[in-house]
């Protein structure tokens, strides 16, 4: 016989945490990712939701086809308008990587906790005083990093600028989302904002003039397994386990997500960010971790 758990306590399963570990490696690995990839940022941010959907389209479409045709007016108008949420956010970020330095526009971007509880402020719900002081913390640290940049040039300023937005965005596609997901499955939502996300994309780059192809097979290696990191392992898998290990864990974690990226380019890339940024990212990171945990404590 096993001996019973103390009291209070439980073990996280061992198997989900691994996939966990399998998720942050490959969110990790997006930003070096993009950084190192020799094709226009806005050309691989359609591509990568682009081949998600030409994934997840047939098995959608074979296993919840009467789900998408039945979905109600409302409920597709959010999934829309958070895949075009998703279209900016990537529209933002991907450039930012080209013009500041990974580990400031993967700390940057990571803000978007903080912006989903300035929304949720706007409509009236109110933090716990641990989550406003974590929000206070980050954005200290998000002052210290942008002044760090501002040191070094404009254009990393204005990509500080970029992924701080692209954070906000982010926010606005996680608070929709949820709202959909009541009543619709994941793989429907998914479908229809992937597939919006790069119809949106698609739009920016014909605009803009974007070349979308004439890279070398090298180059498409690296955005399909981009896609595969960063899409089909990070976030299918952090979506996974969430359900056993709980937002908290699932959130804090991610946020390794920075230092990971960091590391990455520095080692990969020779990208080590100036001796002042540290600080600046560390602060951001414990403000996060101090939302994530106030967050769990205000739930119980």
């Amino acid at each position: 016989m096993h001996p019973a758990p103390a009291p209070g306590r439980f073990a996280l399963p061992r198997t989900d945490l691994f996939l966990l570990a399998v998720s942050i490696a490959g969110i990790s690995l997006s930003a070096p990712l993009i950084s190192a990839t020799a094709a226009p940022p806005l050309a691989i941010a359609f591509w990568r939701n682009a081949m998600s959907v030409g994934v997840l389209g047939p098995y959608a479409l074979l296993r919840h086809r009467a789900e998408l045709r039945g979905i109600g007016r409302r409920a597709l108008l959010l999934a829309v308008a958070a895949g075009l949420l998703l279209a900016v956010h990537f529209a933002l970020w991907m450039p930012s990587l080209r013009m500041t330095s990974v580990a400031s526009a993967t700390a940057l971007v990571t803000t978007t906790p903080l912006w989903t509880i300035l929304l949720l402020r706007l409509t009236g719900e109110r933090a716990p005083r641990p989550v406003r002081i974590g929000v206070a913390v980050a954005f200290a640290g998000v002052l210290v990093l942008t002044g760090v940049d501002l040191s070094l040039s404009p254009r990393a300023l204005l990509g500080d600028a970029l992924a701080l937005g692209a954070g906000a965005a982010a926010a606005g596609y996680v608070l929709l989302g949820a709202e959909v997901r009541r009543t619709v499955s994941t793989t429907a939502y998914t479908l229809v904002c992937y597939t919006t996300t790069a119809v949106a994309l698609l739009g920016v780059c014909l605009a803009a003039g974007t070349p979308l192809s004439g890279w070398p097979t090298g180059v498409w290696w690296q955005i399909v397994l981009l896609m595969v990191a960063a899409q089909l392992l990070g976030h299918s898998l952090s979506n996974r386990v969430v359900r056993t290990l709980g937002p908290s864990v699932t959130s804090t974690a991610i946020l390794l997500e920075t230092p990971g990226a960091a590391l990455i380019a520095a080692v990969w890339l020779g990208q080590w960010p100036p001796a002042a940024a540290y600080p600046a990212v560390g602060l951001i990171l414990l403000g996060l971790v101090l939302v994530a945990r106030g967050g769990r404590d205000d739930r119980g």
